[in-house]
């Protein structure tokens, strides 16, 4: 019988239209997500970057370019601007979200000196969101994952929940990306289902209600 979680990644402020490091049309997932945490999913939680501000993925710190590529602590990071530092406006999930059903939310990217794009490690699988022990307390085998960005943090989320042993599903037009590359979000969505993942669209969920959320489905 399995028991489903539904992940929403990082819907937050600096990584919406006006942020500081906005996804193009990230806004336009949030009216969607707030149908799906209606449904009955046995688990609803929700992820958010929560960087101090003196994070080595941040330009600013290192002097140098955004966008520029260097070794923080052994590890490949391209850096970023400024975003998401903990306390600030940029850093809370969108006002237009509805919070009202995350049972928890998880912070990642605490750690000054490595990146976490995974909602259950950071980027050096060194250190655990917790994630991992809240859902197999929960005894969650299925995830759904939405969010931000479909390239970045939930390409690296769905990699995990592979490698963790959950049937992963993908809610792709309930995800946007950075495209720092022309196609990155066509080619991530490539990398996770050949990785295992299933690449779905929002309204299955909702024409297909009954059966995928019976107790007696599989």
């Amino acid at each position: 019988m399995p028991v489903q979680a539904l992940v929403i990644v990082d819907v937050q402020n600096d990584f919406l239209p006006g942020g500081a490091l906005a996804v193009q049309e990230g806004n336009q997932i949030i009216p969607r997500i707030n149908e799906l945490v209606k449904l009955p999913f046995d688990v609803i939680v929700a992820t958010k970057d929560w960087h101090p501000a003196n994070h080595g993925s941040f330009a600013s710190n290192q002097g140098k370019l955004v966008g520029e590529v260097i070794m923080l602590n052994g590890i490949q990071q391209i850096l970023w601007p400024a975003h998401c530092v903990q306390g600030s406006y940029g850093s809370e999930l969108s006002h237009d979200l509805d919070t009202s059903h995350f049972e928890k939310i998880f912070y990642k990217g605490v750690d000054q000196g490595i990146d976490s794009y995974s909602c259950f490690f950071d980027n050096g699988h060194r250190q655990s969101t917790g994630m991992e022990d809240y859902m197999k307390k929960k005894h969650v085998n299925k995830v759904y994952i939405a969010g931000l960005a479909t390239d970045y943090c939930v390409k690296y989320s769905v990699f995990d929940a592979l490698q963790l042993g959950f049937d992963t599903y993908v809610i792709e037009d309930v995800c946007r990306g950075v495209d720092i590359q022309a196609n990155d979000c066509r080619l991530a969505i490539e990398e996770m289902k050949k990785g295992g993942a299933h690449i779905i669209k929002s309204d299955e969920l909702f024409i297909n209600k009954e059966r995928i959320f019976s107790r007696k489905s599989g």
